[in-house]
């Protein structure tokens, strides 16, 4: 793979086609399709659920759009793992803001906040619950950033449209946050993010969107995101898995997470010998296995990491040099510990590892060639030797209680989320001709 910044995530450029049509799309007409392109987000531009890693640069999933009356474009994180949309809104008083990257709530005559009576503000499923503004009577809410601080909002509803005048816009709710993000280094910047899961204030769920699916591509211009129910075509040939919900409520499990079933892991043709209940979640309901598009790497749980690690490491001895640093070993982003030194100007003999394969219940996602080994930026040893690391993270480091599955392993796989039929179908194949494809087909 090329280095950091062409290792983006990919721009969703929503076509001319109002949001409020993904619900007709379940129903028999055509799908929205949608074209992606590469963008990288910064550190401090995504607040994050307790559970979400902290990145120095996070590579994100963004989707443009429109919001108000009259439509204000925007630029959003597409995060299958949260739940409550949200945009950084421009001070009310008047304050400094940037305008490309807020939306202007006192610019759009269909903003109106969401009272403390509405059943809007009485929702359970965020991780931190709506509260009350005594004074105003206004549902307040707050989010979480992965180093530590929050951002206080209001929710909020206004309508959601892209391009077009002819359908009505879609009126959902949404956090309008208060916090200024850095500027990225190319520029680029997120207004805010729309939550997918399968919580009830979800886009997903607003919009009645009962079936959408992607490709992420690893190259620019190459990638398509599918909104609404489509018979696709024999070269995308499915298999599923279903969508894994406890019997009972469980306190450490998130029920409106897209969760699957792990049953096993395989490095190259060696299965691991991990128990079923190091896979499964516990009595409490940690450990459920989530696939979501808001993180980029994945992480397994601190048994089956050390599993994976020490095969991944004893059948790449004779192809790479593992990092043998002095002192407390190097963990990339506090959790990718499983490292190798490359020489300068070399690459990692990617088509010579191990794949990685998850093993699900009626499917599985095997990692690969350039997607297992991510070069770490301005990490040099002795000689200017390059600095890789494994792209399987060690959850136990970060810390979270859960199997979570990034967007970095998902590249060229349709993953596709069916609510109708709780199941997620993958299949492996190349973005840009399924891109291609589509296009003529839809």
């Amino acid at each position: 793979m090329p280095p950091l910044l062409v290792l983006c995530v990919l721009l969703l450029v929503l076509l001319a086609v109002p949001w409020s049509s993904c619900e007709a799309a379940t129903a028999g007409t055509k799908p929205l399709l949608l074209a992606l392109r590469a963008r990288q987000m910064p550190a401090r531009a995504l607040a994050r659920q307790p559970s979400k890693l902290r990145f120095h640069h996070n590579v994100s999933l963004t989707v443009s759009l429109a919001v108000g009356t009259p439509p204000q474009n925007v630029t959003m994180v597409l995060d299958t793992g949260s739940e409550l949309s949200w945009l950084l809104c421009a001070p009310s008083g008047g304050g400094r803001s940037n305008a490309t990257t807020t939306f202007r709530p006192r610019a759009s005559a269909s903003f109106a906040a969401v009272p403390c009576a509405s059943a809007q503000c009485r929702s359970r499923d965020l991780p931190s619950p709506p509260a009350c503004d005594g004074a105003s009577r206004r549902c307040q809410v707050s989010l979480s950033y992965a180093d530590g601080s929050s951002s206080d909002g209001a929710l909020a509803t206004d309508v959601f449209a892209v391009g077009s005048a002819t359908a009505p816009p879609l009126r959902a709710a949404f956090g309008c946050m208060s916090s200024a993000f850095d500027s990225s280094p190319d520029g680029v910047a997120s207004a805010g993010l729309l939550g997918m899961n399968r919580g009830a204030l979800s886009f997903v769920s607003q919009a009645s969107t009962r079936r959408f699916s992607y490709c992420i591509s690893d190259r620019d211009d190459a990638g398509v995101l599918l909104l609404g129910h489509s018979d696709l075509p024999t070269f995308l040939p499915l298999n599923y898995t279903p969508l894994y919900q406890p019997a009972r409520p469980l306190p450490y499990f998130d029920r409106v997470a897209y969760s699957v079933q792990l049953l096993g892991i395989r490095v190259g043709a060696k299965h691991l010998p991990i128990p079923a209940s190091v896979l499964a979640p516990d009595h409490t309901g940690a450990g459920q296995t989530m696939v979501d598009s808001g993180t980029q790497f994945t992480f397994l749980l601190g048994d089956a990491y050390a599993a994976v690690k020490s095969e991944f490491l004893r059948q790449t001895r004779p192809l790479l040099r593992e990092l043998d640093d002095e002192g407390p070993g190097f963990a990339f982003q506090e959790a990718f510990d499983t490292c190798f030194r490359v020489p300068r100007g070399r690459a990692p003999p990617a088509a010579r590892l191990p794949r990685v394969t998850l093993l699900f219940n009626g499917a599985e996602m095997a990692v690969g060639g350039d997607r297992l080994l991510y070069k770490v930026p301005g990490e040099r040893r002795g000689g200017g030797d390059a600095v890789w690391c494994l792209t399987f993270g060690n959850a136990d480091l970060v810390p979270i209680m859960a199997y979570v599955i990034g967007h970095h392993h998902q590249m060229n796989l349709w993953v596709e989320y069916d609510l109708e039929r709780g199941r997620v179908g993958l299949a492996p194949v190349r973005c840009d001709v399924a891109s291609e494809r589509l296009g003529l087909m839809l």
